[in-house]
Formats: C-alpha cells, sequence, structure tokens
C-alpha cells in the first residue's frame, strides 16, 4: 500500500518509509561510502517514488559544503591561445563523470599562476576541494602548492611526486615509460640515441623520463652522451629547435626519444626538413598519446598515459580527503602504442 505525502516530500518523510534515520537518508542521496549499497538504492528508489529532490542551498548551509570540486587548469607554453596542454583536455571526460557518480558538481576555471586559490575556492565556500592539473614551470607554482597545504585545503594534482612539499599527486610512472621507449627502440638495433625535453627542476615529469631512458641505456651497456640532450618545453617549435640542434651534433643519430607528443610533432618537422626519412633514417618515439599522435606523417609510436582511469582517481581521492579519510599518491605503468615512426626491426 502505497504512503501518499502531502505537499513536498522531505528527508524526514523518506527516513520514516525506508526505516532508517533521516542522516542515513541524507549520506545515501550523497553517495556516502558509509551505507550500504542496498540501503542507498531503497532510499533513492523511494525518493523517486515520492519526487524528491536535495535542496542543495539547505544542504551547504548545514554542512557547510558546496557538494561542488574545482578543477583548475593552469597555464601551459602552447602554439595557440589556449594556454592548455592537449592532454589534460582528454582528462576532462573522465573527471566529470566521476563527479556525477558521486554527486558532486564540478567547477572548470583557468587559472593564473599569480591567483589566491585557497581563498578564491575554499575559504569562499565556492569548493569542497581542489583538482589541479598543468605543468608549466613547477617551480613557479611550488610556493603556492605550500600555501595551500599550510592553509588545510584539500586537493590532489596530476604530476610527478613532489620532494620538498607533502601533496597527493596523481600521475604515471614517467622513469618506467622512458625505460619502456628506449627498450623499445634497443630492440630495433638502434644505437645512436638523443633525447628531447627539458630536464632539471622546473620539469620532473620530463626530467624522470629522461632517467629512465639512461638507466635502459646503462642496463645494455651504452652510456648517455650528455650533449645529445636538448632542452625544449612542451611546444612543437621547441621539438622542432631541439631535433635540429641535435642532427647537428651527430650526423649517426638513429633514435629520437621525445618527452612529449607535441615536442615529437616539431621533431618530425625538423627531420623532414634536413631530407631524412622517418623512420627509415631515425626511429622517434612521443609520450603522452594525445589524439594528434596518430595523425602525424608518419603515425607516432608513443607512451599512453591513462586519462580515464587517471580521471577518475583523481576524483575518488579528493572526495576521500574531503571526507578524512586517509590518501596516498598513486603512479600509473605507461603502455607502448607502437605506430609507424619506429619502423621495424633493422637488426
Amino acid at each position: 500500500m502505497k504512503t501518499f505525502v502531502k505537499g513536498k516530500a522531505t528527508s524526514f518523510d523518506i527516513a520514516y518509509r525506508a526505516g532508517v534515520s533521516q542522516s542515513t537518508v541524507s549520506r545515501a542521496l550523497r553517495h556516502s561510502p558509509l551505507v550500504s549499497e542496498a540501503t542507498r538504492q531503497k532510499i533513492q528508489e523511494i525518493a523517486k517514488e515520492l519526487n524528491y529532490t536535495v535542496d542543495k542551498n539547505a544542504s551547504s548551509l548545514r554542512s557547510q559544503s558546496s557538494t561542488t570540486l574545482a578543477l583548475l587548469l593552469f597555464e601551459d607554453p602552447t602554439s595557440d591561445d589556449s594556454l592548455i596542454n592537449p592532454f589534460f583536455l582528454s582528462m576532462l571526460g573522465s573527471i566529470t563523470r566521476e563527479c556525477g557518480v558521486l554527486g558532486y558538481d564540478l567547477l572548470v576555471s583557468f587559472q593564473e599562476l599569480n591567483a589566491d586559490w585557497h581563498s578564491v575556492f575554499k575559504d569562499s565556500n565556492k569548493a569542497d576541494g581542489l583538482i589541479l592539473l598543468g605543468y608549466g614551470d613547477y617551480l613557479d607554482y611550488e610556493s603556492k602548492l605550500t600555501e595551500l597545504v599550510e592553509h588545510g585545503t584539500p586537493f590532489v594534482r596530476w604530476g610527478a611526486e613532489t620532494e620538498s612539499i607533502e601533496t597527493t599527486s596523481i600521475g604515471c610512472d614517467n622513469h618506467h615509460g622512458g625505460r619502456q621507449i628506449t627498450n623499445h627502440l634497443l630492440r630495433l638495433g638502434r644505437k645512436h640515441f638523443g633525447f628531447v625535453g627539458t630536464i632539471n627542476e622546473s620539469a620532473p615529469e620530463f626530467m624522470a623520463r629522461y632517467r629512465g631512458h639512461v638507466a635502459a641505456l646503462e642496463k645494455v651497456g651504452i652510456k648517455a652522451d650528455p650533449a645529445m640532450q636538448a632542452d625544449a618545453v612542451n611546444m612543437a617549435e621547441d621539438g622542432y629547435e631541439a631535433t635540429l640542434k641535435l642532427l647537428d651534433k651527430n650526423k649517426k643519430l638513429d633514435a629520437l626519444v621525445v618527452a612529449s607528443d607535441l615536442l615529437a610533432t616539431g621533431a618530425i618537422n625538423a627531420i623532414h626538413e634536413r631530407g631524412l626519412k622517418v623512420p627509415e633514417d631515425i626511429a622517434i618515439v612521443g609520450f603522452d598519446d594525445i589524439p594528434m599522435a596518430r595523425y602525424t606523417s608518419p603515425a607516432l609510436t608513443t607512451c599512453r598515459q591513462n586519462t580515464t582511469e587517471a580521471g577518475k582517481l583523481l576524483v575518488d581521492k579528493l572526495v576521500e580527503m574531503i571526507h578524512g579519510k586517509p590518501v596516498s599518491n598513486t603512479f600509473m605503468k605507461t603502455q607502448l602504442v607502437v605506430r609507424e615512426s619506429c619502423g621495424s626491426n633493422s637488426g
């Protein structure tokens, strides 16, 4: 027999029907992990039957929670006016979906490095926590991360593990990726290597990829030549210029490990401009597997980072942190995606 509710249904009406407390109803409708799946489904079915909707403004006032997460995209050097690394755009879909699954709204904002992050978002109750995406120069925003930590603002970031600050980072195992790329080129019989990408404290991801590259060479008795590493920030133009420098230094160069796909697109153009062929003369491998990697000429062999899993982890870790649960860093293994820019075994 159905129970009819006069006027607008409340969470207390749902609690009465479900035989649970009002606080359990509130938790279930927020997808709290403290409520069992069976109870949550029962409560949601009753809420749907009663046409109940959560008053987010009232809920936020009671709990001082906005039920909103803020995704801050930080400026990266790019060839166009977007200042957003296309690699991060591929994470947006999974971040948005996971927010929906957990009952959170997502506020996406483009932030300059001089912005006062915690006062704008956490203190003003615009968001319960922050997801930080963007590379740029790590040393430029290290002080901002320190401010967030000291202020107690819940946040997670995509990137390498930070040694100077205790933050929660989600990223890929860049050292593993560098080894994976180099081992593949070694199996193809390549012997004279170059590396394109900045390798200092400002670019910890690139530096880890380079160290993995060097470790793979050393394991087979090849000493990496420091002169065959060329600094380049994450722009195609920089990859182009850096590759030209390496070509001038070593005419025997037959393998190029490049720290990102954007840099690799410039590197391919530089090789072609010198009248050389990819992969016949020089095999090349990038990193990230951004969409354009499959449309370069030839299509780019690269290291794929799982952006779908990355987006889900960023949201899940942040929500756990907001709820006071302990969280830890997670670094995922890369997957080598073989395309035409490496060719076949020459030995």
